[in-house]
């Protein structure tokens, strides 16, 4: 007769944690955690705005002139205008955006061979007067007026 073989269940025990639950690490608070998804979204949104005017920039540098030095000022006027539009191309024009909605952008002449350069204005800028206003306008040349319109149409569109 051969001998029969006996299996036993072994059960393990865990382990014992040397340190008491009160020193015990619960991981980060949810205060922590809300500051840290902040930081990544501060990190995306930074690396969004960078790629963006560098797209931008590109795109004006393509331009013929005039369209190049004009596109060159009104970059300057909006970004001092409104430094938390985010800059970045829109159908491959220069172009503004607030929360991802594009407020305002640029058109160069060449771009559809037009005779002269526009800045427009999306309905998400807040540019309404009663009930009925402009959305785009025509630029042949910047001179001090119309870089004071410039100015004060962006100001109103963020606000």
């Amino acid at each position: 007769m051969a001998p029969t073989k006996t299996t036993t269940k072994s059960t393990q025990k865990p382990a014992k944690r040397t340190t008491s639950s009160a020193t015990a690490s619960k991981g980060f608070s949810p205060e922590e955690k809300a500051a840290a998804r902040e930081r990544v979204r501060e990190l995306k949104a930074e690396a969004a705005k960078a790629d963006g005017e560098t797209e931008l920039l590109a795109a004006i540098a393509r331009m013929q002139e005039p369209d190049r030095a004009i596109a060159k000022k009104v970059h300057a006027l909006i970004t001092a205008a409104a430094p938390n539009l985010a800059p970045k191309t829109w159908y491959g024009m220069p172009a503004y955006t607030k929360d991802g909605n594009v407020i305002c952008y640029f058109q160069n002449a060449g771009k559809f061979k037009v005779r002269y350069q526009t800045i427009g204005f999306s309905d998400k800028a807040k540019i309404d007067d009663g009930a009925m206003w402009p959305i785009q306008y025509a630029l042949t040349k910047l001179t001090a007026t119309e870089e004071a319109k410039i100015t004060s149409l962006v100001k109103k569109a963020v606000r």
